[in-house]
């Protein structure tokens, strides 16, 4: 790869190593030094970080509750080029143990292991523009919290009128693309517009009857009823929230199902009842990334995530 370093057969492994060197080999500093370019943007669901000694204070952080973190890479998907830089959709599963106080609470002792999901860009071999989306539920709750009451003591602790992402605290990076025209991309993206507008019947028509679902809160489902009542009750919560699909990847790889990835919003108010209890009319940002596969009878895997705990810290902000 042009401006990478050799070491790397390809963009996959680059992200690949990004994560077990840093993390595994405890090399955090080093790492972020050696991957990530010095004005680094990076958009988490809970607020945006810019520069690379922000990242080590939060890195620190999470070594502090959790020293034997690992961050295990299930996949990546990629669109992009070497001389117009690439992206890669990445799905990580991180693991660890809670034996610090920090982000996440007073220590509990548990064995933690929640997905991450989040796109990166790079390009003559640095990351300067990143979005992640952290299953915080999934995290707490094995942590023994409630994910409600941990986003309120979260919001009485903060120091900023902004405490989570939101397109107005958005910071400009080097990235500007949209991603690929694949036909795999379309087909998800055409998936997941059906039913953000209410088309429960694409569940039937394009989902895999026994297909295997992995959703906020470390939910692993299967099956159209399980796809339907997940998707039915995040659009149910904002039903007057403008949905928007912002990067789009298909690809076909060797030895691999196609496979798509977007990273999409829903930004209004809070005016349904679904998933985030009684309508409150706050307004909220909701950024998701979505990954699927597809085989003979339909979409066969789909990994969707979103914040919970971002989420219900702009409905608790807006209750005051």
């Amino acid at each position: 790869m042009m401006g990478f370093d050799p070491r790397f057969r390809d963009f996959p492994d680059y992200l690949r190593a990004a994560g077990r060197e840093i993390w595994e080999g405890r090399t955090l500093g080093a790492g972020l030094a050696t991957f990530y370019h010095p004005a680094i943007v990076q958009r988490d669901a809970r607020g945006v970080l810019q520069g690379t000694d922000a990242l080590w204070a939060s890195g620190l952080a999470e070594l502090h509750a959790m020293p034997d973190r690992r961050l295990l890479t299930e996949d990546v998907i990629c669109s992009g080029s070497d001389k117009r830089g690439m992206l890669g959709s990445t799905r990580m599963v991180a693991m660890g143990r809670h034996i610090g106080d920090g982000p996440w609470g007073p220590a509990s002792g548990a064995r933690l292991r929640y997905r991450v999901m989040a796109d990166h860009f790079a390009k003559a071999g640095r990351i300067s523009d990143e979005w992640q989306v952290v299953d915080t539920a999934a995290l707490l709750s094995q942590a023994g919290q409630d994910v409600k009451t941990w986003a309120r003591d979260r919001l009485d602790r903060a120091d900023t009128p902004e405490p989570v992402f939101c397109p107005e605290v958005d910071v400009q990076g080097p990235y500007t693309g949209r991603g690929n025209d694949d036909s795999w991309g379309l087909a998800l993206e055409n998936v997941l517009e059906r039913l953000m507008a209410g088309h429960l019947s694409v569940v039937p028509d394009q989902y895999d009857p026994a297909c295997g679902l992995s959703y906020p809160g470390g939910q692993e489902l299967r099956g159209h009823v399980a796809a339907e009542r997940f998707w039915l009750g995040l659009r149910q919560a904002f039903p007057s929230a403008a949905f928007a699909v912002h990067h789009r990847i298909g690809e076909e790889t060797p030895m691999l199902p196609p496979r798509a990835a977007l990273r999409w919003s829903l930004t209004g108010r809070h005016d349904g009842w679904g998933a985030f209890g009684p309508p409150t009319g706050a307004t909220v940002h909701v950024m998701g990334i979505s990954h699927a596969e597809f085989g003979p009878e339909g979409l066969r895997r789909e990994w969707t995530l979103y914040d919970s705990a971002a989420i219900w810290m702009q409905i608790l902000a807006a209750e005051g």
